[in-house]
């Protein structure tokens, strides 16, 4: 593989990583001001009755509330593990190109 297409490889694996982590900091920020803002009970005039575990408190929180933190940590995950795959296979290819050219080093020198 040309050096080009690696550092494209290598970019885009960045472009993947680099955004995941961002949304799982973001992700855990909110949950930590949930915990501290949130009721621990059932707020009828709130509507705020769906459970969420946080460090093993539970507190409560409105649908909307949990549809949104849910989509962020779901997403944030699925970009992350994506930007880790391409990083293992820029890895793999990273090194395959090294040996190479370790190997043409060695057949030109003898």
């Amino acid at each position: 593989m040309n050096h080009s297409k690696l550092g494209l490889l290598r970019v885009a694996a960045l472009v993947f990583l680099l955004p995941g982590l961002a949304g799982l900091v973001a992700s855990a920020v909110v949950s930590t001001s949930y915990l501290q803002t949130m009721p621990r009970y059932e707020n009828m005039e709130s509507q705020q009755l769906v459970p969420r575990n946080i460090h093993g408190v539970i507190v409560y929180q409105t649908v909307e509330e949990a549809r949104r933190l849910n989509v962020l940590e779901y997403t944030s995950v699925s970009v992350f593990v994506v930007g880790l795959v391409l990083a293992v296979v820029y890895l793999e290819k990273w090194s395959t190109a090294r040996a190479e050219d370790a190997e043409e080093l060695g057949n030109s020198v003898s």
